[in-house]
């Protein structure tokens, strides 16, 4: 009994372990943005998140709040919009969305969110935004986001199925060395 309890915890376990490095390894490669952009108080910074090229036609936009499931839309695509100091353009063609905000003031301080709206799971990347209280009156974009390359993204996607893979092979032969192990104790007690 004691085996099928472990070998049961074990299975569970390895099936959680599968889906999370999955749907991590998804997310991750989906949208990319900046952790951290910091903006001049009176100033302007400009956000690039760049996504998969499979999300072109997706709602994209920008909100704010600690909490990614309560944050506020700020603005939001299909066509360039503007808020009072916010603006978002969405260029297809390079898989990258770019959100402006000037006349930065200390309360605009917070955790913001590049969002694609999708039917299901929406995907999202934190940037946090620091306004220095240094007067410039420039644009200022600290820490840019890495732009990822098609070659790179499509290597991280052939990376994912890879691990995939692995990982359910991992799952499958620890399911049949369970199953062995019981029926070699089931044939112990017979002899």
């Amino acid at each position: 009994m004691k085996t099928s309890g472990i070998s049961l915890g074990f299975f569970n376990a390895s099936v959680l372990c599968l889906f999370w490095l999955t749907k991590h390894a998804v997310d991750s490669v989906q949208l990319s943005a900046p952790e951290v952009v910091t903006g001049a108080y009176g100033g302007s910074v400009t956000v690039r998140c760049q996504y998969d090229q499979k999300f072109r036609q997706y709602t994209k936009y920008w909100c704010r709040g600690p909490i990614y499931e309560l944050c506020d839309i700020v603005v939001k695509t299909p066509r360039r919009q503007l808020s009072e100091r916010s603006s978002i353009a969405d260029d297809k063609k390079k898989g990258v969305f770019t959100v402006t905000m000037t006349s930065l003031r200390e309360g605009d301080e917070d955790m913001y969110w590049c969002v694609i709206a999708r039917s299901g799971r929406n995907v999202y990347s934190g940037v946090r935004l620091s306004v220095s209280h240094t007067v410039i009156t420039t644009t200022t974009a600290a820490n840019p986001s890495p732009i990822l390359e098609q070659d790179e993204i499509s290597w991280w996607a052939t990376l994912r199925w890879i691990l995939f893979i692995l990982m359910l092979c991992c799952l499958v032969s620890t399911h049949i060395a369970v199953w062995r192990i019981k029926a070699a104790r089931k044939i112990q007690p017979q002899q």
